[in-house]
């Protein structure tokens, strides 16, 4: 038995270029080469005084021109990549595109893959079908008193050359694995002419860097919003849970507050799962630092004192330097809610002319209290405003200061102008 298992692995790959459907898909995509070859060749100089080597040469010869005249049109690239896409790498089309050529490079590739595709199809695809044809004939012969005679190849007839069976097998056996390889060298020449220049993929390159930064940015988004909701939620539903008998307003006020900060963590999930499907749909509006009230007042229902000082116009704040400064300002709080508890909090938000100045500052616990209110968290909240900050080319601090732990940001708003 366990040799079994190998040998059967063995033939299975052995047997895979003829069974794959590829090989056919290929072989069909070198049929329709071969048809226009046979057209064009029909059309210009016309094949019936041909015969012998003359005739090959026009079909082989006769084409070039006008499949390069055609290979030159922009065009021609989309129409050949869309075939080659749907019968060289069917289910694997990253590696070839479907797009006008971009430039005269774009258009001498396509050109020669047109040539190449109609040799090959010659080369590759007519003696295929032949060699299966003397096959099948050799097959037959021995069933025959004559024998049969095809493409000029005589095969005896008669039992005594019953040999000529299996030896048919072989042949069609080899003309199809000679097929299959002809169409794996189709594909890799389709690959390299068909497939994206060096500028392309530079611009590929560029896009799917744009989409991951994208992606990293809406996940620290996420990261601050829904932490900050969930942070808000859990300590106002704790001190709910302990005054529900003796101050029954104020759980009633923080369930309020526990409602909205729900509300508010869905939208923003919302617009987030909207952007990263790449929605039709417009994503709702990103709150920026003049919607810094509503999370101070969130911050407040969850039991903390949060003092808001605002100095300088906050509408007149890029909004790129606006969105970014109310993330890092939520995160903060987040922070403090998390590792401090409902500590008094002071934030300061300053706009001059050239910066964007945000402090968040909070006590500190006292010695051996609690310091960890709703989990200990990654660590990645002090190394998101960092980013954030340093994406903007500003500069952020945070550390112990008299007492306090002070988060410390500088926009410049040059960086957005």
């Amino acid at each position: 038995m366990p040799r079994i298992a190998p040998l059967r692995t063995s033939l299975a790959r052995l047997t895979r270029p003829l069974v794959a459907a590829s090989t056919y898909t290929r072989a069909f995509h070198l049929f329709t080469a071969l048809a226009l070859g046979v057209a064009v060749a029909l059309v210009y100089p016309g094949l019936e005084g041909e015969s012998g080597a003359a005739d090959a040469f026009a079909l082989l010869a006769v084409p070039i021109p006008i499949l390069v005249a055609f290979g030159l049109l922009a065009e021609a690239r989309r129409f050949e990549g869309f075939l080659a896409r749907l019968l060289l790498r069917p289910g694997d089309e990253s590696d070839i595109v479907v797009t006008r050529s971009q430039g005269w490079a774009d258009r001498w590739r396509t050109a020669l893959w047109l040539v190449l595709r109609v040799e090959l199809a010659w080369l590759g695809l007519a003696l295929a079908a032949n060699a299966v044809f003397v096959g099948v004939a050799m097959i037959a012969s021995p069933a025959t008193d004559r024998g049969v005679t095809f493409s000029g190849i005589a095969f005896a007839g008669g039992a005594g050359h019953w040999w000529l069976i299996p030896l048919g097998l072989l042949v069609i056996v080899g003309a199809l694995y000679y097929l299959a390889g002809v169409g794996w060298l189709l594909t890799r020449l389709g690959t390299r002419l068909l497939g994206p220049s060096a500028s392309e993929r530079l611009a590929i390159a560029e896009r799917r860097t744009e989409q991951l930064l994208e992606h990293n940015r809406l996940a620290r988004e996420l990261h601050d919003s829904i932490g900050h909701a969930l942070s808000v939620t859990v300590l106002q539903a704790g001190a709910a849970r302990q005054l529900l008998d003796s101050d029954p307003g104020f759980a009633d006020r923080a369930l309020e507050a526990i409602e909205e900060t729900g509300r508010q963590a869905l939208e923003d999930l919302e617009r987030m799962l909207l952007l990263l499907r790449e929605a039709p749909e417009p994503a709702a509006p990103r709150p920026g630092l003049p919607e810094l009230k509503v999370l101070v007042d969130g911050t407040r229902g969850a039991g903390a004192s949060v003092e808001l000082r605002v100095s300088g116009p906050l509408d007149a704040v890029p909004a790129v330097i606006s969105r970014e400064g109310y993330r890092i300002v939520q995160e903060s709080l987040t922070n403090v809610l998390r590792h401090a508890g409902p500590v008094p909090i002071d934030v300061t938000v300053a706009v001059d002319d050239h910066d964007v100045e945000l402090t968040v500052l909070n006590s500190v616990p006292a010695a051996g209290t609690e310091r960890s209110v709703v989990g200990a968290g990654s660590g990645s909240g002090l190394r998101g405003i960092r980013e954030r900050a340093a994406l903007l080319g500003g500069e952020a601090t945070a550390g112990a200061q008299d007492g306090c732990w002070r988060v410390h940001v500088r926009l410049p708003l040059r960086w957005a102008s």
